[in-house]
């Protein structure tokens, strides 16, 4: 009688185990990813420049970081300027259009696992760059003043296109700040260099051109400029 309450309790307990273990791994494990995305950078370096250093950051899904230091003007809005370079960071979301170009010409140009140099000699000095791919199928990186290849060249300008438009977005911030009356040429500037593609990915910039568009204190015309930026910008983000 004993034992055979005994082997009545354990078989309940088992079954009462077999049921929690059957409700435990009923219920769905999110499993943790520890791949890292793919990322491209491009880093500049060059003295005598309002920025001379800079790193600009891609990553696989569009979003990205810009970071580097920018030595102030001469003067700045009428009071001498410390000439201390200051260092500055922008968290970024790019185009899915200009964010795929890029993962796609890094692919093209074997992760820059490549000697990407000019051997020219007598070339002007543009600045020291790197481009850099870090990601699962692996990484490389090759560093230059000039390149002959016409897919380095064009990734060159992409990137500098968009470090165009952030550093014109704090020189926009400033002006706002200290100088409205400044913003007229400086929009204008903005504009023409968005025109000829010398500036890309306008929506990086949104909050400074929405914060110039909706201030009634500044000229009708500058906030026009900046209204027609940042529908350009909506259209670029829009694209696939």
């Amino acid at each position: 009688m004993m034992f055979g309450r005994i082997a009545c309790g354990l078989g309940a307990l088992l079954v009462a185990g077999g049921i929690a273990v059957a409700q435990e791994s009923a219920t769905p494990v999110k499993p943790v990813s520890t791949v890292a995305p793919r990322q491209v950078s491009f880093t500049f370096d060059r003295k005598g420049v309002a920025v001379a250093h800079y790193r600009l950051v891609v990553f696989e899904d569009g979003t990205g970081l810009y970071e580097g230091n920018e030595v102030p003007s001469a003067t700045a809005y009428g009071r001498a300027a410390d000439q201390t370079p200051l260092p500055f960071k922008h968290v970024i979301t790019i185009s899915p259009a200009t964010s795929a170009k890029v993962m796609s010409m890094a692919e093209k140009l074997n992760r820059f696992d490549m000697d990407c140099a000019s051997k020219l000699k007598n070339i002007a000095d543009t600045g020291t760059k790197t481009l850099r791919y870090e990601g699962r199928d692996g990484e490389g990186s090759c560093t230059y003043n000039y390149s002959e290849n016409k897919d380095v060249q064009s990734l060159t300008d992409t990137f500098q296109g968009i470090a165009e438009t952030l550093d014109t977005g704090r020189k926009l911030d400033q002006l706002h700040r200290f100088d409205r009356l400044g913003l007229d040429s400086a929009m204008k500037y903005l504009v023409e260099e968005v025109s000829s593609g010398r500036a890309l990915e306008i929506g990086t910039i949104t909050k400074s051109l929405e914060s110039i568009a909706q201030d009634t204190d500044v000229m009708a015309r500058v906030r026009n400029r900046a209204t027609a930026l940042l529908t350009q910008g909506q259209m670029d983000a829009a694209h696939p």
